[in-house]
């Protein structure tokens, strides 16, 4: 394989990891986790996270592979799917950042639901938690990188170590949170928080220099010119 062709590999599979971990941030779902499989012994608890870690998998690739399919079904182009999800990954971690309050109230509401159901591993753990609208729109939008077999393995390989590193986390949250502390869980959201907004303006960005770029808008504008 050529060295520039095992770079792009390597990028696309880093690219992946940095650009999905903040927003599925699995230090701030540790807090949620510990409370929604409250009660259940520990061997039940690691079943229902890896379960939830092989839905977050299925739905993310799911997502990559069918989101071309997707697209041309309702007529969105990439450019398109680059500002929407630009726009709602910078509303995720502008909430982030600004450290926008839940309800305890509805959080408790939420919990109680959760724990309530019988099996809690596809929802609400591994859909909305781990896998939710902003890493399916992020995933989704990868396939405008994808220009070959390889980077589709690439990029599934990125969701693959996301989800791995995901499963550790929540598999050692109840250490996490007495480590990490309040102080702590806040400080890492807010620093989660400033990545994704980084992320989801260059997407956004992105977006608008595929439009601007677009052959057919530069050929009107030339044909206006004249």
């Amino acid at each position: 394989m050529h060295s520039s062709v095992v770079s792009h590999f390597w990028t696309l599979i880093l690219g992946t990891i940095i650009s999905l971990l903040p927003i599925i941030n699995p230090i701030a779902v540790s807090s949620t986790f510990l409370a929604i499989t409250e009660g259940d012994s520990p061997e039940r608890r690691l079943e229902q996270l890896k379960r939830a870690c092989l839905f977050m998998i299925l739905i993310l690739v799911v997502s990559l592979l069918f989101g071309t399919f997707i697209m041309n079904v309702f007529g969105i182009s990439i450019p398109g799917l680059r500002i929407a999800g630009g726009m709602l990954v910078v509303g995720i971690g502008w909430d982030m950042l600004n450290g926008k309050p839940v309800s305890a109230k509805s959080n408790e509401v939420a919990n109680n639901a959760a724990r309530a159901k019988l099996d809690i591993s596809f929802s609400p753990l591994a859909m909305p938690l781990l896998s939710g609208p902003g890493s399916i729109a992020v995933t989704i939008g990868f396939t405008s990188l994808a220009t070959g077999y390889i980077d589709y393995v690439a990029i599934i390989l990125g969701i693959g170590a996301v989800s791995i590193i995901t499963y550790i986390i929540l598999r050692l949250s109840s250490h996490v949170v007495k480590v990490i502390g309040t102080n702590g869980m806040t400080a890492l959201t807010k620093i989660m928080g400033f990545l994704l907004v980084c992320v989801g303006i260059q997407f956004f960005v992105n977006g608008l220099v595929g439009i601007a770029t677009e052959p057919a808008l530069i050929q009107s504008i030339k044909s206006a010119l004249k």
